[in-house]
Formats: C-alpha cells, sequence, structure tokens
C-alpha cells in the first residue's frame, strides 16, 4: 500500500520536488536563507520509540474525503515520501510511477510531454494532441483533460493514489479506468521546507525545492519548485543532419500556494503553477528491430541514430485554482474553481532515418519514403467549476451532492515537412470545443457497527465540435466532410459494502459504472474524418484489506472483472499511414491484484505489490490495417510478421486479442535497510519493477511485441539528526536492459528505446 520510512521517519515526508530556471533556482535560495533565520522544525508524524518498526496509518481521499484506506471499498495504491524521491533522483518525469502500483502503465511516443495511462490494462494510445483517455489524471483536486496536461510534473507531493476501475460518480470526467490522483503539499501553521539536489549520468541534474511559512494569524504560503536538466547524449550521425546530438532537455516547474482561514468554519486555497519545457521529442530508430523476432537488431547502440530532420519539443503551461470550503454545523460546502492553458509544439523525423529510396543515399536500412511532422496544440483554455456538499453527524447516515460544470477549447496545427526537397508541404489546423456538466450524489450509511453500505450516481451531458481547416494541404480527404459534433448523455452508478471481519481487517465488494464521451478525428491526407461513439464499462470486485502482526504488515487484494461496450480504439500505421477511430463491441478485462507491506525488521521495510490483468477484445468482425509493405523490392512484402488472421481486404482480424500496453503481469518491490552509525543512519534501498510482455497495436506481430522489461535501483547513503539531512548515492536501470519500448509500424521496423543505465548522487535537507 504505502509506507515507505523507517519508523523514525514520516510517512509523507516534505521532502520530494524540485526547480524553475533563475526564478527557481533564487526561490530556492531564498527558502534556504529563510531556514537560516528560523528554527528548524521536526519532520511531521515522526514516530515514537515505541513504534518503531510499524507501519503509519494510510489515509486517502478517493471518496473525497479524508479516511482510512483500510476502509474505503476501492482498490486503491498509493506513493509517496522516499518511494517519490527516489523515482524523481534521476530526472524521471511521471511515467516513472509506471508499475509501482498494481496494475499501473504509463507510456508515451511524446517523451516528457504526453504520457498515455492504463489501468487494469485498460487505456488509449492515441497519440492525437485531442485524445481522451479513460484514465483521469487529478493534479490537487482539478482533472487534467488534455494529454499534454497530463505530464505536469510530481514535486513538492503529498501522496499520489491510483484508484483502479470506475470512479463514474465523485469524479466522473473520463474515469472509466480509474483515476491517478496527485496532491501537493499544502502551506501550514508551521514554517517548514526542503532542499533536494542531486546529480548525475549525461549531466542530469535535480534539483527541487518547497518552502512555507504562516503570514499572520489567517494566512500562509507555501512555494515549490523543481529543475531538471539532462544533457544531450544521444549523437546524430546522419551525413546531412540538421539536428546534431539529441535527448536532452529542461524541464522547470513552479507552484505557489496560498491559504486563507480566519476561523474553523471558513478556507480558501489558492494555487498558481506553471511548466516550461525545451528538449527533444521522442527519438524514432529505423529498422532497430530485427525481422521475424523482437529483438534488437545485432549491435544496436543506444546512443547513436541517424536524422536528416529537425527534432525538438517545447510546451508551456500555466494554471491557477480557487478551493474554497465553509462548515456550517453538519454541512460543509466546497467550491474548487481550476484554469488551465498549454502550448506545445512537437516536431520530429517520424521515418526514424536519413535519406529515402527515391534519394539515396539513406539508412540505416532501407527507408521507403521521408516523413517528419510536426503538431502544436494552441489557443488552449480550460475551466472547470465544482460545487459539493457534505453531511455528516453522529447519525448512521453521511451523504455528498454536487454540480460540476466544464469547458475546453483549442486549436491544433499539423505540418508535414519535405526535408530532402524543402520545408514545409502541408498544413492542417483543427479546432475543438468541449463542454460539458453533471450532477452527482454519493451517500454511505452504517446499517451495524461492522457493515456499511455506500452508493452513488451521477449524470453526465458532454458535448463536442470539430472542425478542419486545410491551411496549405489540397489534398486532405474530405469524405466524411471536415467537421462533426457529439452529443452524450449518461448516467454512472456504483454499489458497495465494507465488512469488518476483525478490528483490523475488512473485507469489500463494488460494482460500478464509468463511460468515456464520444471522440473525433480530424481530417487529414492520411484519413477521413472519423468518430467514435461513447464506451461504457461496468466493473465487479472483491477485495480485503488488513493490518497484521501488531501492525508490522499490511496486506490488500482484489479480484475483478469489467465489460466494456463500444470501447473507443485508435487503428494507425498500415500501408496508407492511416490513423482513425474505431469502436469495439466488447472488451473484457480480469484480474488479481495485491499490496503487500512488512517490517522484516525494526529497520527493514519490504514492500511488494503485483498485479495479473487478462484482456480480450470480443469483435469478430473488428480488423484492422496491418503494418505496410514497404520493405523490398521489386516485390513488397510485408515489414512485420502478422499472426492475426486477415480478411479478404488484408486486414488483421483482432477478434480475441489482448489490449495494447496491457502487460499481463506487474510487480514492484523494494526494500530499504538502516543501520544505526555514529549520530545516524546509514541506509540501503532498493526498488525493482516488473512488467511483462505487451502488443504495441492492435493486431499482433512478432516484431510489434515489446519484450518483458525489469528496471532496478540501488541508492545507498546517510542521514543524520533524525532524517533531516541525507547524501546518498544511486544507480538506476542497474542491469542497463534497453527494450523497444514503442514502434512506429507504416515504414519500417522503426520503434524507440527506454532509458539507459544512470549513476549520481544526491543531497537533500529539510528544516
Amino acid at each position: 500500500m504505502s509506507t515507505r520510512h523507517p519508523a523514525h521517519r514520516p510517512l509523507r515526508s516534505h521532502a520530494p520536488s524540485r526547480a524553475i530556471k533563475p526564478l527557481s533556482l533564487s526561490i530556492a535560495l531564498a527558502f534556504a536563507a529563510s531556514a537560516a533565520h528560523g528554527q528548524a522544525a521536526a519532520p511531521a508524524g515522526a514516530a515514537s520509540a515505541s513504534e518503531a518498526g510499524k507501519l503509519q496509518t494510510v489515509t486517502v481521499t478517493a471518496q473525497r474525503v479524508t479516511e482510512d484506506a483500510r476502509s474505503v471499498p476501492i482498490s486503491v495504491s498509493t506513493i509517496g515520501g522516499e518511494a517519490l524521491d527516489v523515482l524523481n533522483s534521476s530526472g524521471d518525469d511521471i511515467r516513472a510511477l509506471s508499475g509501482r502500483v498494481p496494475s499501473l502503465n504509463i507510456e508515451s511516443s511524446f517523451g516528457r510531454a504526453f504520457p498515455r495511462f492504463y489501468i487494469r490494462g485498460y487505456g488509449n494510445t492515441d497519440f492525437h494532441l485531442n485524445a481522451s483517455q479513460p484514465v483521469s489524471l487529478i493534479y490537487d483536486d482539478v482533472v487534467q483533460e488534455n494529454p499534454i496536461l497530463k505530464g505536469f510534473p510530481i514535486f513538492d507531493t503529498d501522496q499520489v493514489e491510483v484508484l483502479a476501475g470506475p470512479q463514474g460518480t465523485l469524479f466522473g470526467r473520463n474515469t472509466p479506468a480509474g483515476v491517478v490522483k496527485v496532491d501537493s503539499v499544502a502551506p501550514g501553521r508551521v514554517a517548514n521546507g526542503y532542499f533536494n539536489a542531486s546529480y548525475g549520468s549525461f549531466n542530469t541534474t535535480n534539483l527541487e525545492g518547497a518552502y512555507g511559512m504562516p503570514l499572520g494569524p489567517d494566512w500562509a504560503i507555501r512555494a515549490s519548485t523543481q529543475l531538471q536538466r539532462r544533457g544531450d547524449w544521444v549523437t546524430n550521425t546522419a551525413p546531412k543532419e540538421q539536428t546534431g546530438k539529441l535527448e536532452g532537455y529542461n524541464d522547470d516547474a513552479l507552484r505557489v500556494q496560498l491559504l486563507y482561514k480566519p476561523s474553523g468554519t471558513f478556507s480558501a486555497l489558492f494555487n498558481v503553477h506553471g511548466r516550461d519545457l525545451h528538449g527533444t521529442a521522442r527519438l524514432f530508430r529505423a529498422n532497430i528491430i530485427k525481422p521475424g523476432t523482437n529483438d534488437l537488431v545485432d549491435g544496436f547502440d543506444p546512443y547513436q541514430v541517424s536524422f536528416d530532420g529537425q527534432n525538438k519539443q517545447t510546451l508551456n503551461s500555466s494554471g491557477a485554482s480557487a478551493k474554497l470550503r465553509w462548515t456550517l454545523g453538519d454541512y460543509t460546502i466546497n467550491s474548487i474553481t481550476g484554469w488551465e492553458h498549454v502550448h506545445a509544439f512537437s516536431r520530429g523525423d517520424v521515418d526514424g532515418g536519413y535519406g529515402a529510396a527515391y534519394d539515396p543515399p539513406m539508412g540505416p536500412g532501407t527507408i521507403p519514403f521521408a516523413d517528419e511532422t510536426s503538431d502544436a496544440l494552441k489557443g488552449h483554455s480550460q475551466l472547470s467549476q465544482e460545487f459539493r456538499v457534505e453531511h455528516s453527524d453522529s447519525s448512521p447516515l453521511s451523504w455528498q451532492a454536487g454540480l460540476y460544470l466544464y469547458k475546453e477549447k483549442y486549436e491544433i496545427n499539423s505540418l508535414a515537412y519535405d526535408t530532402l526537397f524543402g520545408g514545409p508541404t502541408t498544413e492542417v489546423d483543427a479546432t475543438q470545443v468541449n463542454n460539458a456538466w453533471a450532477v452527482f450524489a454519493s451517500a454511505g450509511y452504517q446499517l451495524t457497527s461492522d457493515f456499511k453500505l455506500r452508493g452513488g450516481v451521477r449524470y453526465t451531458r458532454d458535448r463536442k465540435t470539430l472542425e478542419t481547416i486545410p491551411v496549405t494541404d489540397t489534398h486532405v480527404d474530405a469524405s466524411n466532410g471536415l467537421g462533426a459534433g457529439t452529443s452524450d448523455s449518461r448516467t454512472n452508478w456504483d454499489l458497495s459494502g465494507t465488512y469488518a471481519v476483525t478490528p483490523n481487517a475488512n473485507v469489500y465488494a463494488r460494482v460500478a459504472t464509468g463511460f468515456r464521451a464520444s471522440s473525433i478525428f480530424p481530417a487529414s491526407d492520411f484519413g477521413a474524418l472519423t468518430d467514435a461513439k461513447p464506451e461504457t464499462n461496468t466493473s465487479y470486485e472483491f477485495g480485503v484489506k488488513a493490518d497484521l502482526f501488531d501492525r508490522r504488515a499490511r496486506v490488500s487484494a482484489d479480484v475483478f472483472h469489467y465489460d466494456v461496450k463500444d470501447q473507443q480504439l485508435t487503428a494507425v500505421g498500415g500501408n496508407a499511414n492511416a490513423s482513425h477511430l474505431v469502436n469495439a463491441k466488447k472488451v473484457t478485462g480480469q484480474g488479481v491484484e495485491f499490496n503487500l507491506d512488512a517490517y522484516l525488521l525494526p529497520t527493514l521495510l519490504v514492500t511488494l505489490n503485483g498485479s495479473y490483468n487478462f484482456t480480450k477484445i470480443k469483435d469478430p468482425g473488428l480488423a484492422v490495417a496491418p503494418c505496410g509493405n514497404f520493405q523490398t523490392t521489386p516485390t513488397l512484402i510485408p515489414i512485420c510478421t502478422v499472426t492475426n488472421p486477415l480478411d479478404s481486404s488484408g486486414h488483421a482480424l483482432i477478434n480475441g486479442n489482448p489490449l495494447p500496453q496491457a502487460p499481463k503481469y506487474v510487480f514492484n518491490l523494494t526494500a530499504r535497510y538502516g543501520m544505526p552509525v555514529g549520530n545516524g543512519e546509514a541506509f540501503v534501498y532498493t526498488d525493482w519493477s516488473y512488467r511483462s510482455k505487451v502488443n504495441f497495436f492492435l493486431y499482433e506481430s512478432k516484431e510489434f511485441t515489446g519484450k518483458e522489461l525489469t528496471i532496478g535501483g540501488l541508492r545507498a547513503g546517510y542521514d543524520w539528526q533524525d532524517g533531516k539531512y541525507e547524501v546518498a548515492g544511486f544507480v538506476r536501470n542497474l542491469t542497463n536492459q534497453v527494450r523497444v519500448t514503442g514502434a512506429i509500424d507504416f515504414n519500417n521496423l522503426t520503434g524507440f528505446v527506454n532509458d539507459p543505465r544512470t549513476f549520481g548522487v544526491q543531497f537533500k535537507a529539510m528544516f
């Protein structure tokens, strides 16, 4: 579940975070100066000596109120404290959470800018900038709907909660697979903060800082910042290249929160945040997969590419929120207003090589045709408003109800380039407007001292309009028109019960539904405008949660089954390099998940979690275009070995296939051992995550099946003054395992890989 510290250290350390440009660095230095003039606060929540070797209670807000995780009838896993410190130390982004809790996978073909989330195998591989996902990211109680927003860094974080299964009542918006919920450390009455710095391979620098303090009796402030840097470490060996070294980045983020709490009956928390990213787009590498296998070609070198096109990525985002809370007797009124804005640009050499068959020299291997594209998101604005009333008194009944409003508008700018013969060749714009509203209610009733029943309902109305605007491209496929609109309405519900078998062990059962609104793809010269109707999900779950051996161990486990009707899938690639939406009549998923935390010794904490997920597409008539057939001449043959049967049109029938990017097995292991030395503690921490093989696409083939991936880390160091100061050395991807983690199938055996092994040192101070 979650505790990651020896007993003398807090579960939720105010320690993970990062920094931003000269402004960020100056703020971090100001934090340090402030600490020199104030009294250092002890870590909040530090355990007493009698609590050594015992797990602290984990609280979550999975039901929009703070509760002991053991009493919540949902499969919820948490990550916090040292576990986040470790992942952030080497400059990783939000994708580092992948595989750290059961059933969670995160991948991206856009690098740091556009993560795609999957829970229980259920996600969306769509790479369009107006893509929706069935996993919702909720950051400080505000939904991050556009996929570009979902990459906002995690720093100065109280806790990350992963809620598996439909969350269609209390969160509602596009949550049929689940929710990843991130909560920042809030301002408080006591002055405290931290500074965290690490340096490692490829000139990777990670700086984090946060400081909070009261501003008189009614006000408090907290500023948090992150700065991540990595040097370019991949050399471009193309004979005529426009980009030299690649794969570096500058990724900066800042958050300032202001709390106003004049009394115990009213509070207002204001949040302003922003991000600035400059770096390299995903490096697509031509012909790196050995034909007939999913092995890398002999002699593959992750430190080299051969591009003749440009490669760059920029992202600027800003946002603000206001959370107001009134307590009026047994009633609490909440108002959450959120605004988000993001501008992003990404340009990459998609063919993965240089030259082309019609303009040699070319390489590496055969490059049938040159392909270099860019996409930009501009004019983006997302506004959301929630009003929610909670009621709780001494009676067995508690409830909450509310209203949710949402509006989003933006423009997508897509350009194709011809590096061999000139500049931009085509430009197509698209605008999308999305308006939605919902009303919801949820209630819990304590039927007996041991049994609590909960249920909820939500009605949602969602409307979208999209218009394609050909700017310079006269070949846009307008056969389905250039614009479309959708209008969806759905009612979702959930019903659950929790029974206390003993004071320390609960069992629960839950049935829940969720839905994802319709989607639209703009028209282009690679395909007509397409849309997909809404998908709905019904999930069944049974689980157990227990503290064992006087809180020296904690276990949770569940079994689940879900049925998705009309799941939206993205069919990409093939001979025509097309991309279009389809609906699968039915998709099923089922599996098992578990979490185990245990102190094997008072200073040895081990966590182990894992999951088994089995997904299946059930649609006998559904077929998609398989990989292209450009590999050899004069006879053209497919570039991959398709293992699905083909229909009369040469399309792959995908009935019975698992969902893409849905590993059957996910496991995660961490262990931390501490030993008193002098006035402090020497420690060793190791973490390992494993996921089994995955399909990259809807069809199955030998080449486009990602091998199993195991990533391990090791960290050793020394802390003193009860964890106030810490110095450590670390290594990430300890075994230096390099795997193809994604691919492009329309051109050649092009793929992209994970990062190689990195080393570094880290220093952290809390004040």
